[in-house]
């Protein structure tokens, strides 16, 4: 049987994969509404293959049909009028003026995989611009400079000696 993780993040290192897996789970203590769970489910399509569907869902939206149920459902309503990147920007805005509703530890699991896929999802001219974007967004907001490419492979890269370089308080 194949694992529920799409292709791609199987190619990435551990610790990016584990990235990926802390950031799945919505912020706790939030409304079943609250608009980080769009950008969760639009999160959970970009790195999960759906249970219901057995396939990978690349918007975040359905044209025909709702398929994913709610864990991996649509974001937003599909519009033949915009693209989804455009509705998923007004997401963005929105969970921005929220942010003192979600928990930091929440929001720096969401950053930090949006940064993953940013950096690494194979479309990268679509999906990963887009989370590059909304990486460099997030990181704006608190007022801090994105990490490169590199420096991420650097700190994520399955190696400990490096990670602990990168790291301010340690885990000893």
């Amino acid at each position: 049987m194949p694992g529920v993780m799409q292709d791609w993040t199987t190619r990435l290192t551990f610790m990016q994969q584990s990235v990926l897996i802390t950031a799945i789970r919505g912020p706790d203590g939030i409304h079943k509404n609250h608009v980080s769970k769009k950008l969760i489910r639009w999160l959970r399509r970009c790195i999960l293959v759906s249970a219901f569907d057995k396939g990978v869902l690349n918007e975040p939206w359905d044209k025909y049909e709702r398929r994913g149920g709610s864990f991996t459902g649509p974001s937003v309503e599909y519009s033949s009028n915009r693209p989804w990147h455009s509705l998923m920007n007004e997401v963005v805005d929105e969970y921005m003026l929220t942010l003192d509703e979600v928990p930091h530890h929440f929001q720096l699991h969401f950053l930090h995989a949006a940064e993953i896929i940013g950096y690494c999802h194979p479309n990268h001219a679509m999906i990963g611009s887009w989370w590059l974007t909304t990486y460099k967004r997030l990181c704006n907001d608190m007022h801090v400079n994105p990490e490169s490419e590199p420096s991420m492979q650097y700190r994520l890269g399955d190696n400990e000696n490096k990670w602990r370089d990168t790291e301010e308080v340690r885990a000893d």
